[in-house]
């Protein structure tokens, strides 16, 4: 017993040391490279809102050469992805940045809302959940999750009503869901 307790140390401070060989830079920022971080990572976003996105897609880059695992820098560079139409890469972007920090609520939402945009709404129920299980207060994902349970209520809504044409009740349902996401009316002058 002694040998394997042993070689399972062994095999453990391996792991460890090959995983910090193969792992980037870790050290800690100091107080004026952090605060360079942050402003570059401000500017990034500024950028973004002014979809001046080949600049800020370059400085975003630039942030995550240095820090690949930074999970800001990181999200701002799948926003850019999807502002651009580029889901395909914004999709795989949150993917991952939702399997390194679970516990972040807003790559969930915004992975939930391309997959809401590609009508795959039982996809968007599953990542608002995981963003609501991080942030249960959070209304932004709570009245997105409420949406897509809506949407979802209507295709059952639907199927019901095409599947027995003497069921009214699912037929009114339905039409209260569709009114409740036509685009609003403007009043008549």
């Amino acid at each position: 017993m002694p040998f394997l307790r042993h070689a399972v140390l062994l095999l453990c401070a391996l792991v460890t040391l090959a995983a910090q060989a193969q792992a980037p830079e870790l050290r800690e920022l100091s107080v004026d490279e952090r605060a360079r971080y942050a402003a570059a990572l401000s500017e990034a976003s500024a950028l973004l809102k002014e979809s001046r996105y080949a600049e800020a897609v370059a400085k975003l880059d630039a942030l995550l050469a240095q820090r690949p695992r930074e999970p800001q820098a990181r999200f701002l560079r799948a926003v850019a992805d999807a502002d651009q139409g580029r889901t395909d890469e914004a999709v795989t972007a949150l993917r991952a940045l939702v399997a390194d920090y679970p516990e972040l609520p807003e790559p969930w939402n915004n992975l939930a809302v391309i997959h809401a945009q590609k009508g795959d709404y039982e996809s968007a129920r599953v990542a608002l959940e995981a963003a609501v299980q991080a942030a249960p207060n959070w209304s932004v994902a709570q009245e997105n999750l409420g949406d897509v349970y809506a949407r979802l209520a209507a295709a059952a809504y639907d199927r019901a009503a095409r599947g027995d044409r003497d069921n009214k009740t699912a037929g009114a349902k339905l039409a209260v869901i569709r009114e409740m996401f036509a685009p609003a009316r403007t009043p008549a002058r």
